[in-house]
């Protein structure tokens, strides 16, 4: 039989981390970082949190070894210490999915209803061979620099409305965004569609990209 205090030492070491990822802020911040390395401020601000909070949600995250910490001059940086991390967070996400009902509930209450057309990352790939798609990604200028589908086009979702002159009318737009659980493609096509353009959003984004092996450019 197996010493009884080193095994609770082991179940310790895995509790640590499942302690950890047992706060939905820190979860949101494994979320962020999954688009690739960024600054404590610009993490502070896509989480609506103070600095001061949002430091102390990364300490405990590095703490568990998630997350690493670069300095580059008087600005702290944040990266994910590996793809592993990123297949953690997407594999609880897929647990909850299935396993808990209200999951489900809470997801088609934040992205809305089931109004845009979809398109998948197989499909989507076909579709940028051939060149005869319009690829949008609608995140952030951090997140598109971090890692974006090689030819996209970047227009954030706060400014489409007043660049969608800049979308062609006689191509398909595609619209990504971070992942199946993000709604700035949902909004985008609702956008889009309703100006008239022929549109529809991507079933997954950079998370599952990243995953996947998509190939993604950039300094993510």
């Amino acid at each position: 039989m197996g010493d009884r205090a080193r095994k609770d030492a082991l179940f310790a070491e895995f509790a640590a981390v499942g302690k950890v990822l047992g706060n939905a802020t820190r979860l949101e911040l494994l979320d962020l970082l999954g688009q690739g390395p960024r600054s404590v401020e610009s993490l502070a601000d896509a989480a609506d949190l103070g600095m001061s909070t949002c430091s102390a949600h990364l300490q405990t995250l590095r703490q568990a070894g998630l997350v690493e910490s670069r300095r580059d001059g008087k600005r702290i940086y944040y990266s994910l210490t590996g793809t592993d991390v990123v297949g953690l967070w997407d594999h609880l996400r897929r647990v909850a999915q299935a396993h808990r009902p209200h999951t489900e509930l809470a997801r088609r209450a934040y992205l809305g209803p089931e109004d845009t057309a979809a398109v998948d990352t197989d499909e989507l790939l076909r579709r940028i061979a051939r060149g005869d798609v319009v690829i949008l990604d609608v995140r952030p200028a951090t997140e598109f620099a971090a890692g974006h589908l090689p030819g996209a086009v970047h227009i954030p979702l706060e400014e489409l409305a007043e660049r969608i002159g800049e979308l062609p009318r006689d191509h398909e737009v595609v619209a990504y965004c971070r992942g199946q659980y993000c709604v700035l493609a949902h909004d985008a096509v609702r956008l889009l569609t309703a100006e008239g353009l022929d549109a529809r959003r991507a079933t997954d984004g950079v998370l599952e990209w990243r995953l996947a092996g998509v190939p993604i450019e950039g300094a993510g």
